[in-house]
This record gives C-alpha cells, sequence and structure tokens, in this order.
C-alpha cells in the first residue's frame, strides 16, 4: 500500500483498487458491480466465469488483511437484476459478521431493499459525510469548500508512454484540489482515460504496486 495524506486525513491507497482510512478503519471501495458477468451471460455476451471469484477473493482478502470495522461502498455495488453472484456476495457479508457494510447507491443499484438487507448492507442517501470526507457515487459538480469529496463513477485511468512508443491504460486514483475519484475495483468495468490537471495527485496502479506519477500522463 502507499500512504498519502488528504485533507488533514491519512489514507492508505491498496493495490486492489481501494482506500483504507486507518483514523476510521474503514476501507472505501468504489464500483464492484457484482453480477455484471453473469449478466452479460445471459445476455449472450462472453464472459470469464472466474471474474465473480476473482472480486469475492479480492475483497475477502482485505477484509482478512485490513480487518477493518466498516466498509463503504461509494455506488454500483451492484450492475443490474439479481442473480447469484448476489448470493455469493451476502455469504461474503455474513461470513464478516463483526464488519459494517454501508452503500452509497449508484446509478447500477436497482436491486430489492430486501436483498440489500439479506447483504447486512445500511443504506445510505446520495451522500454520507465522515468527518472531513463527503463520499458520494458520482463526482459533485461543485463539491463543497468545507469537505473533500471521494467518489467513483468514472472507473479513472491514465495513458502513460514508454521507450518505443508504447502506451498503456492504467487504473489511478486521481485527487484534485476538492474532489478524488477512486478507481472501479470490479474486475470486469472497463475504464475511462482521464485528463488530470498538473496540480493533480495521481497515483497509478501497476504490477501490484500503487505509484505516484507526474508529469507523465500523454
Amino acid at each position: 500500500m502507499l500512504t498519502t495524506f488528504l485533507f488533514g486525513e491519512t489514507l492508505q491507497l491498496h493495490p486492489d483498487r481501494a482506500i483504507y482510512w486507518p483514523r476510521q478503519k474503514t476501507l472505501l471501495i468504489s464500483d464492484l458491480h457484482i453480477g455484471k458477468a453473469t449478466h452479460f451471460r445471459k445476455n449472450g455476451i462472453a464472459a470469464p466465469a472466474a471474474l465473480a471469484d476473482t472480486n469475492r477473493e479480492r475483497l475477502s482478502a482485505l477484509l482478512l488483511d485490513l480487518q477493518p470495522e466498516q466498509v463503504c461502498f461509494l455506488g454500483d455495488l451492484s450492475h443490474s437484476t439479481f442473480n447469484t453472484e448476489w448470493t455469493d456476495f451476502c455469504e461474503l457479508t455474513h461470513q464478516f459478521s463483526n464488519v459494517t457494510f454501508r452503500l452509497i447507491p449508484g446509478n447500477h443499484d436497482q436491486l430489492k431493499s430486501e436483498q440489500y438487507a439479506e447483504a447486512r448492507l445500511y443504506m445510505e442517501a446520495t451522500q454520507l459525510q465522515m468527518d472531513n470526507f463527503l463520499l458520494t457515487h458520482c463526482p459533485l459538480s461543485e463539491p463543497p469548500t468545507n469537505a473533500y469529496n471521494l467518489a467513483g463513477h468514472i472507473h479513472p485511468c491514465v495513458k502513460l508512454r514508454g521507450a518505443g512508443r508504447q502506451r498503456m491504460r492504467l487504473p489511478c486514483f486521481w485527487f484534485g484540489e476538492q474532489q478524488g475519484i477512486l478507481p472501479a475495483f470490479g474486475a470486469f468495468t472497463g475504464m475511462a482515460e482521464v485528463q488530470p490537471r498538473m496540480a493533480d495527485h495521481v497515483f497509478i496502479i501497476l504490477d501490484n504496486q500503487v505509484i505516484a506519477i507526474q508529469n507523465e500522463v500523454s
């Protein structure tokens, strides 16, 4: 993990595309998109079945390694309608019965209230204020000046240039002056290239490491 300091708080950026907030013992995750692979296969679109297992194993490993007291999902936890991947997720949340799970709903979160309850999820409104951070799914068009907006939704990545004109798109954590965007946690979510400003701080994920970059974005 890479430690960074943001709006008066110490945060740990994990190469599994999550943020751990030690003082609050809170894990922040965005855009897991549970059920996406199964949803695609039901609609005749090829998607590896193992993706669901990969996402669940990564989440379980984070919970075991970091021992958070709570997890805040910043939206798009589920992808579409109910399927068996949600049942597997419910088993995981019950396995970690000592952890509080919270969801700030995103545009894809369309399951029934009883299905979220089965997963032991506390459903929040569109925003959740935690000390200096305002947690949302979509980045706010006008972030507050007295808090820092942490969001997801975009699935940010940057394109880097290497020797020999190689170009590589890599998921990233992207922090501006008043707003930060988490990479998508899900392994089958796609990425959207962003254009950080010179004053922004960008941390790419490469070879199971989180690496700060400066003036290297194409």
